[in-house]
């Protein structure tokens, strides 16, 4: 195994996390970029602090997210940089992010426990797209007639985020802070647009005590139903196997 100094630690780590341009562990450093070195750990997380430390006054900085380590720009400097994009970042309608929101807060969640929650039924577009992105993906079946699928968060999810964990979540109570979390997927809440891309309308579903359905009828201007703390939906633990690539 080949000998590696301080200085030249820090210089490929450094290389590596601009080279690929996306969140980078330990654990993948240390199997990729640094597996002919005899370099422990502990000098890897060392050299990170150290360049953290650099660049925590710099307009790009080194954070830590879910799934490793990334450079990112300063959020204060977003404004200034949108020009530089030529295209469009996605826009995400009101229907989609209340699902978001209701998988990030109560998972693992079935689709219909998400429909009992915000009180329409989900169209099929809305799941896919969040699929698709990678912010969510099935992690199993509930136990009940038809199995169907139970929903979580992925690690891609709290990347986007800027979050470490879905202890980093804001409470639901701080509204302030789930606006600002939430603005960052470039939330479009009233773009009719944006709307029309989940299947034009929402199927708003009445149920009664026993959470029976009463009657259902078509309803565009949705609304969320609060997301009651003595919800049944089971949580997770980030360190559980489908928070692991």
């Amino acid at each position: 195994m080949n000998q590696i100094n301080a200085i030249q630690l820090k210089q490929l780590i450094e290389a590596s996390l601009f080279v690929l341009g996306k969140p980078l562990s330990i654990k993948v450093l240390k199997e990729t970029v640094l597996a002919d070195f005899t370099v422990s750990r502990v000098r890897i997380q060392e050299a990170l602090d150290e360049l953290q430390l650099d660049y925590q006054d710099r307009g790009v900085q080194l954070v830590k997210v879910a799934s490793g380590y990334r450079f990112q720009t300063q959020e204060m400097l977003s404004p200034f940089l949108q020009p530089l994009w030529q295209e469009k970042a996605p826009k995400y309608s009101r229907a989609t992010m209340e699902t978001l929101a209701v998988i990030a807060y109560r998972q693992p969640v079935t689709r219909g426990d998400i429909e009992q929650i915000r009180g329409v039924a989900i169209s099929t577009h809305i799941i896919k797209s969040l699929l698709d992105r990678h912010w969510i993906k099935a992690v199993g079946h509930k136990e009940v007639p038809g199995r169907p699928a139970l929903y979580a968060t992925t690690p891609q999810f709290l990347d986007y985020f800027g979050l470490k964990k879905l202890a980093d979540l804001p409470a639901l109570t701080d509204v302030a802070s789930l606006q600002a979390l939430f603005d960052k997927a470039s939330i479009a809440l009233d773009n009719a647009e944006d709307e029309s891309s989940d299947n034009d309308t929402e199927t708003r579903i009445d149920t009664d005590d026993s959470g029976t359905i009463k009657n259902a009828s078509n309803d565009r201007d949705t609304e969320v139903n609060e997301l009651n703390d003595d919800s049944s939906a089971d949580t997770v633990d980030p360190s559980d196997n489908h928070f692991t690539h």
